[in-house]
């Protein structure tokens, strides 16, 4: 159905919006069954780049699932990064970031910090309050990875300051030791 929309609208004037919102339907539709191939080709289909650009974003605002997200992300970093606005470049990045953290979590875990995924910074604090230390480490290498180089709000140093900041407080007695008297 999707596809004789798509063809009706090369035959007929349709109005922009209503293109988008085809067009977008179809793209989430694809991203649910998981088809990221006829997904990229469905956007490159598209001529007008700031129609790929509207629907590409308000896909991602419709919040899909994980694996969508990650790819949407990543289309837009790759191909409108200097028509995004720096806040936005920074979210978009940043959902990047944290979705790509949550893949490496294993995966029936990943619903419970899914909410989290576009805030990759506070995801690794919850890991940390709930003493996912493994998972911590892997998490940690791969925003090691992914940050060198990238201006998403946080940095390196930040994600080391939290770690210090849990380990010392890993370290804290609420008690005093005694010494034993003879």
């Amino acid at each position: 159905d999707y596809e004789l929309c798509e063809e009706w609208g090369h035959l007929y004037p349709v109005p922009r919006e209503d293109l988008i919102n085809l067009h977008r339907e179809h793209l989430l539709h694809l991203l649910e069954m998981g088809d990221m191939e006829k997904a990229l080709q469905l956007l490159q289909r598209i001529e007008d780049p700031g129609v790929s650009l509207a629907i590409s974003e308000q896909s991602l605002d419709q919040h899909p699932n994980l694996a969508a997200s990650h790819f949407l992300a990543d289309y837009l970093t790759a191909h409108f990064y200097a028509s995004l606005t720096t806040s936005r470049r920074n979210e978009i990045q940043a959902l990047y970031i944290g979705s790509k953290v949550l893949l490496t979590l294993p995966e029936l875990s990943r619903i419970n910090y899914a909410h989290l995924s576009s805030r990759p910074l506070l995801m690794l604090e919850q890991l940390l309050m709930n003493m996912k230390v493994d998972w911590v480490a892997v998490a940690v290498q791969t925003l090691h990875q992914l940050l060198a180089g990238q201006e998403i709000g946080f940095t390196v140093e930040d994600i080391d300051s939290l770690l210090s900041k849990y380990a010392e407080k890993a370290l804290n007695f609420p008690f005093t030791l005694k010494e034993k008297r003879s």
